[in-house]
């Protein structure tokens, strides 16, 4: 990174800090970026305990990455991120990735493209990949099956094809993740959870579908964690305890809400083991 753009990065996050850190302002990505950094150099991040104020006023990435990159193994091997979650140079060059063979699959291209650390792209519908069976070490999907099967042109594509409304697509997905993983491979996801909802462009997860999810990929065991974001951050939560949480969506709702959530209440973190 050059020496201006950190110098433009640093001031957008004072710029995000002075104007009382409110989700999607001025510098809220930069301010964002770097506290996930500090999460991820401490490797430190403990799914059963987080300290108080943890990601105030920030998204799940906060949660998810750090959830991530705690429970992926050091080594070599076949990765794929399912999503394009990953796609981020302070991400994809985190240690336990840089060991990795890197495949990454979404709908379209993106400006972020990391090809010279050797990660491969592949531009297609994870519900009918190009992979063979049983090809993969370790698979993860951050926050991305809940738009499988609804409008994905909003944001991701310009494919009108993507412009859906199945909301049971995700299952076509638990199932193709299943084919490609090797035996004994290991499954991550993370969803929005709690009370459901179709914004047309995702859903918020509920009991049911999670229960729908786990089921369908038939794990041989199965490792469920979940977090819940209220006004003074984020903290360890339960189903019981998330069953009623909802979405901030920045593109539906104009004004902030009491807590300023940035969009998820509540998240699932799902490793699986095949």
């Amino acid at each position: 990174m050059s020496l201006l753009r950190k110098a433009y990065k640093k001031i957008d996050y004072l710029v995000f800090i002075l104007n009382g850190k409110k989700p999607w302002t001025l510098g809220y990505h930069a301010y964002k970026e770097e506290k996930i950094k500090n999460v991820l150099k401490k490797e430190q991040f403990d799914p059963h305990k987080l300290e108080s104020g943890y990601g105030f006023r920030i998204d799940e990435r906060i949660i998810e990455y750090p959830w991530f990159l705690s429970r992926l193994p050091s080594g070599t091997g076949k990765l794929l991120d399912a999503g394009s979650s990953l796609n981020f140079e302070y991400i994809i060059s985190h240690r336990k990735l840089s060991e990795k063979r890197i495949f990454i699959s979404t709908l379209a291209p993106e400006p972020n493209c990391f090809w010279r650390k050797g990660v491969s792209y592949v531009f297609q519908d994870l519900r009918n990949t190009c992979f063979r069976d049983d090809y993969f070490d370790w698979i993860v999907s951050i926050s991305t099956i809940e738009h499988i099967g609804l409008d994905n042109t909003m944001l991701y594509t310009d494919d009108i094809t993507k412009r859906e409304n199945n909301p049971y697509a995700y299952l076509d997905v638990v199932k193709e993740f299943y084919r490609i993983l090797k035996p004994g491979g290991k499954l991550y996801v993370t969803l929005p959870f709690g009370k459901y909802k179709n914004h047309s462009w995702f859903q918020v997860f509920d009991s049911t579908m999670l229960d729908q999810s786990i089921e369908t990929f038939s794990p041989t065991l199965v490792i469920e964690n979940h977090f819940r974001y209220e006004s003074e951050g984020w903290r360890v939560s339960s189903r019981e305890e998330s069953r009623n949480a909802t979405c901030f969506d920045i593109h539906q709702q104009k004004t902030y809400d009491a807590d300023y959530a940035a969009f998820s209440r509540a998240v699932v973190c799902l490793e699986m083991v095949k």
